[in-house]
């Protein structure tokens, strides 16, 4: 077959639209947004347009999204700004074991700068304890952070169960991390209390370099970065025109309900296909509608999972051992290691990770070539010992 990726939780391939979209905007919408001309109220005029097509999405006002450089980035923002200015009324943060790295690092970050951090663990398939969490919160608590939607197993957490058992206090702030969450899964983020959400352009088929941070009205963060004052002073320096532009338009594409069944029926077909074909596995995504549509995490014993990726990639099928930004380290994850695995199965756990585009041949065809490179690799490791 033709190229099959199953890799979308790293990145997404960008629509044809958005491909368009930002041809366009570089070669007609070049002025810089804040120049007072006329080709510059024109370049304003398509950040605001994105602005509210992605404050509509997320049902918030156009005045609560900042445009950032990444997810990271805002991640960054949010979080360190929030824990510096809450820093008068406490010091303790909290998060997850399992988050991604840009929220780890700087939780690390901030510990080593005097703030007292929790890690709260997870279960087997990466849902926070909340009795833990309960234990943990005090009247000295200032922030918490978590995913709504883990980037290598796809659990979604008790986002709403969280905010209930926050909101009891004072001087708090709620941070999600929505990556992954973003026409995945709906989430009401007024309605659910949360203080700051992040997002990010290249997960939902839009262009890499492009991220967004909604900051609720009603809260207070301090900037931590510092320039000419765009973006409300959060990110300064000039708008990434045809990167806001293109996150705008794929905003507008997202998938509907029929694609999100599809996307669920894709995922579930090929979990069945590997619990019923391949012996001596273990499905790390919880079942249902406790983990997102598109990821599905599988640990196979006696295989290592970097060597996997290689055998599908000769039959241009794309699947990853997790997290991007990890995976070229050749470690276990820290996300994998927070479910307890048995060491015999930890070292072959892989990501596949679908989009509205995958279709049903893909998946059957996947299936069979991953079935023999298992055999296959399991024979020479079998013959190796």
């Amino acid at each position: 077959m033709d190229e099959i990726y199953l890799d979308n939780a790293a990145t997404t391939k960008p629509l044809p639209e958005v491909v368009n979209k930002i041809k366009k905007v570089l070669e007609d919408n070049y002025a810089n947004p804040s120049s007072l001309h006329k080709l510059g109220i024109n370049a304003e005029k398509l950040v605001k347009e994105a602005r509210l097509q992605i404050s509509n999405k997320l049902k918030t006002t156009r005045e609560e999204i900042i445009f950032t450089g990444s997810g990271t980035l805002a991640n960054n923002i949010g979080i360190k700004g929030a824990a510096y200015r809450l820093k008068k009324f406490g010091n303790n943060i909290i998060t997850t074991e399992i988050e991604h790295k840009s929220v780890l690092q700087i939780f690390k970050h901030l510990e080593k700068r005097g703030f007292e951090v929790d890690y709260i663990p997870v279960n087997k398939k990466g849902i926070i304890n909340l009795d833990i969490l309960k234990e943990k919160l005090s009247n000295n608590t200032i922030l918490i952070s978590t995913m709504a939607v883990n980037n290598e197993v796809g659990s979604i957490q008790p986002i709403k169960r969280i905010s209930e058992i926050v909101n009891k206090y004072k001087n708090l702030y709620f941070h999600v991390d929505g990556v992954q969450a973003l026409g995945k899964i709906n989430l009401n983020i007024k309605e659910l209390g949360i203080d700051l959400y992040t997002v990010s352009g290249h997960k939902i088929h839009g262009p890499k370099g492009i991220g967004a941070l909604y900051i609720n009205n009603d809260i207070f963060i301090d900037k931590i970065l510092h320039g000419s004052g765009q973006e409300k002073g959060f990110y300064p320096g000039t708008e990434n025109t045809p990167g806001i532009a293109g996150f705008g338009e794929a905003v507008k594409h997202l998938p509907n309900n029929k694609s999100i069944s599809k996307l669920k029926n894709l995922k579930n077909l090929l979990k069945q296909k590997i619990q019923t074909e391949i012996p001596d596995v273990i499905i790390n995504t919880p079942p249902g509608d406790k983990s997102a549509p598109h990821i599905l995490n599988v640990s196979f014993a006696k295989i290592k999972g970097e060597v996997l990726v290689h055998s599908l990639e000769s039959e241009n099928i794309y699947i990853s051992t997790g997290s991007a930004c990890t995976s070229r380290k050749n470690k276990t994850s820290h996300i994998i290691k927070a479910l307890g695995l048995p060491d015999n199965y930890r070292e072959g756990t892989v990501r596949f990770s679908l989009s509205q585009f995958n279709t049903e041949k893909e998946i059957e065809f996947t299936i069979k070539t991953l079935k023999k490179h298992v055999e296959r690799l399991r024979k020479i490791m079998g013959g190796n010992r």
